[in-house]
């Protein structure tokens, strides 16, 4: 197989790397090659945000103009898990792009100097990489982000010495300095010249192999030739083999280069979510149709992780405790599957078959998950547990949702847990006690019975096996008291966000 260099644009030019190790990381490569030692290692599995950088690409037509500045769509990545081959066609900004040429510290860096919001320094740069895009993406649309949307922002990054309120200070009193917009022209002209580069294929010294078709039809073909290879997406699990448990993966198939496979489309009464689209379109996708969705959104994993990772990499992965599973089964979302030319249609409930295994044939894989619209008279939530709030691996996670006719009468029920069993799955003895009756506390509580006895979750350090069972009696619980058809409580009787904020609080704003 021909190789060529990886090419990508990084400190003011087009950077030609020639193949190294396909799973090197970029945080390797810009500490030890390129020099750039301000991006830190410190978790090295993309929970603590040291890392963070930022990658852009040239801004697809029709995306989300919220993370777009000048023409490049700008987003936060842990550098500890991404391979540098996927850094291919692309630009890299790290802390040492942010001092002006002057010397002058760029206003990120300068407030968070003034509000003395760094103490170990540690993960400074990490946070001041997750402020700057925050400050491009805002000061494009000349708007302030609030105090709680800065929180969310930072959920990728950790902070053990000063804790937030310095630096959402910071985050706040950046906008106050002197502007300082970055001049995107010479990095749209180095990705408009990258985009003329041939797919790349890389062979490493030990022979092992990265393949980014470009084209929904190449990727196909290459699964089909090479069905043993590893589907590799945004890295967020993958990363980890190599990073911690340092597995080899001598064939690399990179979804990430196929613009097809990120695109979500409304058709046919469903909404279609390509199985490269990142965590962040495809929640936020999901959101705008299902708001009750939005709080499990922004807790999924950190802003870092949700920009690189997919959902049909979720999906696919099957691990018990992912999060976009449980949601997904209960929206009834079906998986299209794809080898060569052919495809089939799986309910989503019915493609795992065991912990980390499914129906993909050899040489199959996941092109995209549809989702069913216009459910009438139905009633969607999703919670999550975890031991921190943001940030953090469930212990239970649940996506419940019915509908019932317009005498109250439950018609379906569709309640799917994850982290109650060696896979993501339906309570179908608790969705039989509901459906054919209203939804009233007799058929929950019979519904919570019988929820008992449809799963025997294990005992971790997450939870025990009593814990799980309580909850997901209790998240049902919940689910009922928020939708029953007599008086539902509204959402500032179930979520502190929907709480007014005192006039007193620490960093209160009107």
């Amino acid at each position: 197989m021909a190789s060529r260099p990886i090419r990508f644009f990084h400190r003011g030019d087009i950077v030609a790397v020639e193949p190294a190790a396909t799973t090197r990381t970029v945080l390797d490569w810009l500490r030890e090659d390129a020099r750039c030692t301000g991006t830190k290692e410190g978790c090295n599995e993309g929970d603590c945000g040291a890392c963070t950088v930022v990658v852009a690409e040239l801004a697809p037509a029709g995306c989300d103009a919220g993370d777009v500045v000048g023409g490049l769509r700008l987003r936060t990545a842990n550098a500890c898990l991404q391979f540098l081959p996927t850094l291919d066609g692309k630009a890299l900004f790290t802390v040492e792009d942010l001092r002006k040429s002057d010397g002058a510290l760029h206003p990120v860096q300068q407030a968070m100097v003034d509000c003395h919001a760094s103490q170990c320094g540690f993960c400074t740069p990490g946070f001041v990489m997750s402020l700057w895009a925050t400050y491009q993406h805002h000061l494009a649309r000349n708007e302030r982000p609030s105090r709680r949307r800065i929180a969310d922002e930072l959920s990728g990054n950790l902070c053990r010495c000063t804790g937030y309120r310095p630096i959402v200070d910071a985050a706040e009193h950046m906008f106050a300095l002197p502007a300082a917009s970055l001049d995107t022209a010479p990095v749209v002209a180095a990705l408009e010249q990258l985009r003329g580069d041939a797919a790349l294929a890389s062979v490493d010294g030990a022979g092992a192999t990265f393949l980014a078709p470009h084209t929904l039809a190449d990727f196909a073909a290459a699964r089909a030739a090479h069905p043993d290879a590893r589907i590799l997406a945004g890295s967020t699990d993958i990363g980890l083999w190599v990073n911690k448990m340092f597995r080899q993966l001598p064939a690399l198939l990179y979804i990430g280069a196929v613009d097809e496979l990120k695109r979500i489309e409304e058709h046919d009464g469903v909404v279609s979510i390509g199985s490269g689209a990142s965590l962040e379109d495809a929640w936020r996708a999901l959101v705008a149709r299902w708001p009750t969705l939005t709080d499990v959104w922004l807790r999924f994993a950190g802003v870092p992780l949700r920009h690189t990772g997919t959902m049909g990499g979720n999906v696919a992965n099957g691990s018990p405790i992912g999060d976009s599973a449980p949601v997904l089964m209960a929206l009834d979302a079906t998986l299209v599957l794809r080898h060569g030319d052919d495809l089939r249609r799986v309910a989503l409930a019915d493609f795992y078959t065991g912990y980390m295994k499914n129906v993909l044939a050899p040489g199959e894989f996941v092109q995209a998950i549809e989702v069913p619209l216009g459910r009438p008279r139905s009633d969607v939530r999703a919670y999550k547990i975890s031991k921190r709030f943001d940030c953090d691996i469930s212990a239970v996670c649940a996506g419940l949702a019915i509908e019932r006719d317009d005498d109250g009468v439950v018609v379906a029920a569709r309640l799917a847990f994850g982290g109650m069993a060696a896979t993501v799955a339906r309570a179908q003895g608790a969705e039989a006690a509901l459906v054919g009756t209203p939804f009233d506390e007799a058929a929950l509580v019979a519904a919570q019975h019988a929820l008992a006895r449809d799963f025997t979750p294990l005992t971790d350090l997450r939870a025990s096996d009593a814990y799980r069972r309580e909850v997901a009696q209790n998240l049902l619980r919940r689910f009922w008291l928020e939708t029953r058809g007599d008086t539902p409580l509204g959402a500032a009787a179930t979520s502190v966000w929907a709480m007014p904020i005192p006039a007193n609080a620490v960093g209160a704003t009107p």
